[in-house]
């Protein structure tokens, strides 16, 4: 995969799929802004290296055009204050009046676009939505490896435009690299932690990761669907059943394999998804018919704990349980902190995906993780072996 510091352009227009897709409060300011610190060294390399530069992302998942709720000109001031520099904004993504804007951009200066979900072309991967964007500029950079599992216009279809003119952003070279690291390499043993509320969801992650893992824990939502597939009594708990085959096999599997496959023992549960709802403890195969399990219990976080200290190699994608729930945060607050001890002893870590990395940022133990992921969906993605069409068209 090239990166664009393996070009040289000085003078030149660049233009950079990032994502800026990052959570806003009631007064529409930044909750969080790792995932603009993430694109941080791409910006300021660019701009070091004297291009000018034209930045595009998508904010939320707006379903009728503009809405002022996902307008990209709630980043531009923290996005300035970051990079200590005044960052132009455009109320517009295409058109003439963008045009105009992009070409007068000089060497050093950058430009962000507004939201390119306002446009439904973006998510269709519409071609002439993807030619007018490409025509902002000479060179394109993706540095956006959360969105890289999308054929959209700005991470795929755009690159056709630039054939020996595209590149992989910092961001997303590391994000490939640190990946492959747990894919291709990882240090014996290694650990696989999932959660969540889907099994659906990780089901094909699980099978791709049981020939590299020798242990895989699972806890949130998707726990409850293997204990009642074996037969166990979960309450009210979530539940997918027509996927109860589907986990009996994954079981037998790992057991072919000599992989271990640790389900939580007892759990934390609720008479209703409330954290002022009554509270107690359970066997996680024995929840009383009017409550639903909410997290892992006590020995189980101590059993997962111990599996983590004993590691090498730790993934973790998916909470524990309903983590931003205080009542029901014990059991991620126990893994992520046995992950950033076992870091801290030699381990390496990756954490990926949105609930996980909230949690991680929430405990402020970021820097305590070998590498934390902006991507979530284009983790899994990976981790299941999928070909991303955001990788694809910057490698071809």
């Amino acid at each position: 995969m090239k990166i664009f510091s393996d070009f040289d352009l000085k003078g030149k227009k660049v233009i950079m799929r990032v994502d800026f897709n990052v959570p806003l409060n009631a007064n529409l300011e930044v909750n969080d802004d790792s995932r603009l610190r993430a694109a941080l060294p791409s910006i300021k390399l660019l701009i070091e290296k004297g291009a000018s530069l034209i930045l595009m992302s998508h904010l939320g998942r707006p379903k009728n055009g503009p809405e002022n709720k996902f307008s990209l000109r709630h980043i531009v001031k923290p996005l300035s204050d970051l990079l200590k520099q005044e960052v132009q904004f455009i109320d517009d993504c295409i058109g003439e009046k963008v045009q105009k804007k992009a070409d007068k951009l000089q060497a050093g200066e950058i430009l962000l676009l507004e939201n390119l979900r306002f446009y439904p072309e973006e998510k269709a991967g519409d071609k002439a939505f993807a030619k007018q964007l490409a025509a902002l500029a000479g060179f394109y950079v993706n540095d956006a490896f959360g969105t890289a599992h999308r054929a959209h216009a700005s991470t795929s279809v755009i690159a056709q435009f630039f054939a020996g003119k595209k590149a992989a952003g910092l961001l997303m070279a590391r994000e490939v690299k640190e990946a492959n690291r747990i894919m291709n390499h990882p240090v014996k043993p290694f650990t696989v932690i999932l959660g969540g509320a889907k099994v659906s969801d990780k089901i094909p992650v699980i099978d791709n990761l049981m020939k590299l893992a020798d242990h895989i824990l699972i806890g949130g939502g998707m726990a409850y669907t293997f204990i009642a597939a074996k037969g166990g009594k979960i309450g009210k708990s979530i539940c997918e059943p027509e996927q109860y085959n589907l986990c009996l096999q994954l079981l037998e599997k790992a057991d072919r394999l000599g992989v271990n496959i640790h389900l939580p023992v007892d759990s934390i549960i609720a008479d209703q998804f409330d954290e002022n709802a009554k509270i107690s403890n359970a066997e996680i195969d024995q929840i009383p018919e009017n409550y639903l399990g909410l997290d892992i219990g006590a020995k189980s976080a101590k059993m997962f704990r111990d599996v983590i200290l004993s590691s090498n190699t730790v993934l973790w994608n998916g909470p524990m349980g309903v983590f931003e729930m205080k009542a029901f945060s014990g059991g991620t607050r126990v893994i992520a902190f046995a992950i950033a001890e076992a870091t801290g002893n030699g381990c390496f870590s990756l954490v990926g995906g949105g609930d996980s990395v909230a949690a991680v940022n929430q405990m402020h133990l970021s820097g305590d993780i070998s590498f934390v992921s902006t991507g979530g969906g284009a983790m899994l993605e990976f981790l299941e072996g999928k070909t991303l069409p955001g990788l694809l068209a910057i490698e071809n």
